[in-house]
């Protein structure tokens, strides 16, 4: 006779070895702790295994995965992904992407609107999609209302609300706690008319709609000055920053230059607590520095050096300047990267980091392994009933940067440098692979 978990339950199950395995049902997800489980390739919400099966019966099972939607995906070439060769491989769904402003651009008439800190959502007119192309189980009431054609937009909860959001849209019980979220439109990726054009499509398509949906504001920049005084007005009341879009542009999938996102880089200063030794490359002399703020926090600054500065980095005890993007939950900034030894200052002069520092819209922040060029940064996290850990992983050119600790805290990071960008790619690729044979998840950003 068959069982199963509800909601948040979990169960041993003898295998094979001395130790059990456990079993857990977390919103309709279900993972196991053995070896078979663990080391799948698949998407968490596709895996099963023999325990699981014997637990809840191959019928269960076959219902729960066995009929899953085909993903959406377009095809690349394989050298775009970081291999060689002239062979297509599968990506997700085909979103417009956003390049960083280079502070150049001249944004004057663009239409500019908040940049949500969400998570991207495609609609492919029946179900939403992550850029990955997994599957969001949103509830049949949720997806009852929304129009049968491709959107782009992000299921968005609030500000500062981004892990509550990542917590309720990946469950698989199309829970209730859905009706928190609101799905934020902001394209129209099937149709090819100008922006001006979709936008008014997008609300003749959506006026009428009692639901969960709501088109994206957007606003015309009147310039460098309007820009700047806008920036600041989503920060302060908790926003993650601005997305320009080029007036007339047709939507295209990948990264494009017809849209770029602007938010604030921030200064701060730290205290050297101890210099901690590098890999790789850098095998030898200073990897990083272990970093102290005036409320205690400690993390590690791996970026933003000279081979100069590595081979004689700032003495413990010194104050340096870092410049991060945020602060995490547990105020840990966020991609920090050394700017400067502060000899103008001493330790009890220093202030904990808050959000009141210069933006990129009036000033051009240094340069910054993670920041330049076409950043991606990915994020990972593993959490079973004794760990819950994460691990980041952000490629910039040829410069691969590693995170990973416990999540909350503020871990440790590597940094390894390539002699293309093909190589860090691969490498990248590889990493990635090897975490989620282990169980890793992806937070979807």
């Amino acid at each position: 006779m068959h069982a199963d978990l509800n909601d948040g339950e979990s169960i041993e199950i003898k295998g094979s070895g001395v130790k059990p395995y456990l079993i857990r049902n977390i919103g309709g997800l279900y993972s196991c702790t053995c070896p078979a489980w663990m080391n799948q390739s698949l998407p968490i919400e596709q895996r099963t295994c023999k325990h699981i099966r014997k637990l809840r019966g191959d019928a269960a099972e076959a219902e729960r995965i066995g009929n899953l939607p085909e993903k959406p995906v377009r095809k690349v070439k394989a050298s775009e992904a970081g291999d060689e060769g002239s062979e297509t491989v599968d990506k997700g769904p085909p979103l417009l992407l956003a390049h960083s402003w280079d502070n150049e651009t001249d944004l004057t008439d663009w239409w500019m609107s908040e940049k949500l800190d969400g998570v991207r959502a495609y609609w492919d007119g029946q179900q939403f999609f992550s850029r990955q192309g997994n599957l969001y189980h949103a509830p049949d009431w949720f997806i009852a209302k929304l129009p049968p054609i491709p959107l782009d937009g992000e299921l968005w909860l609030d500000r500062k609300r981004f892990q509550r959001t990542v917590s309720i849209v990946r469950r698989q019980d199309k829970s209730d706690l859905w009706k928190e979220i609101s799905y934020v439109v902001f394209d129209a990726p099937a149709m090819a008319e100008p922006f001006e054009a979709r936008q008014a499509a997008l609300a003749e398509h959506l006026a009428s709609l009692d639901g969960p949906v709501r088109l994206l504001e957007q606003n015309r920049c009147q310039g460098l000055d309007h820009l700047r005084e806008t920036l600041r007005q989503i920060e302060s009341i908790g926003g993650e920053g601005l997305m320009l879009r080029q007036p007339g542009s047709l939507y295209e999938a990948g990264r494009s230059t017809t849209l770029y996102k602007v938010k604030s880089f921030h200064d701060a200063e730290a205290v050297v607590v101890e210099h901690l030794p590098g890999t790789g490359r850098h095998k030898g002399r200073m990897g990083a520095l272990l970093v102290e703020l005036p409320d205690g926090t400690r993390f590690s600054v791996g970026t933003g050096f000279s081979d100069a500065l590595r081979d004689a980095p700032p003495v413990p005890g010194c104050l340096i300047t870092f410049r991060y993007q945020e602060l995490t939950d547990g105020g840990v900034p966020r991609f920090p990267s050394f700017v400067r030894v502060r000899s103008d200052l001493m330790p009890a002069e220093v202030s904990a980091p808050s959000k009141t520092s210069k933006s990129v819209a009036s000033e051009a922040p240094a340069a910054s392994p993670v920041e330049d060029g076409e950043k991606t940064t990915r994020r990972f996290e593993y959490v079973d009933e004794k760990s819950s850990k994460f691990w980041e992983i952000s490629i910039a050119d040829m410069t691969v940067l590693v995170s990973y600790g416990r999540i909350g805290g503020s871990g440790q990071s590597q940094e390894k440098r390539f002699s293309d960008t093909a190589s860090a790619a691969r490498h990248v690729e590889k990493l990635i692979s090897e975490k989620v044979g282990k169980g890793y998840c992806e937070i979807a950003d």
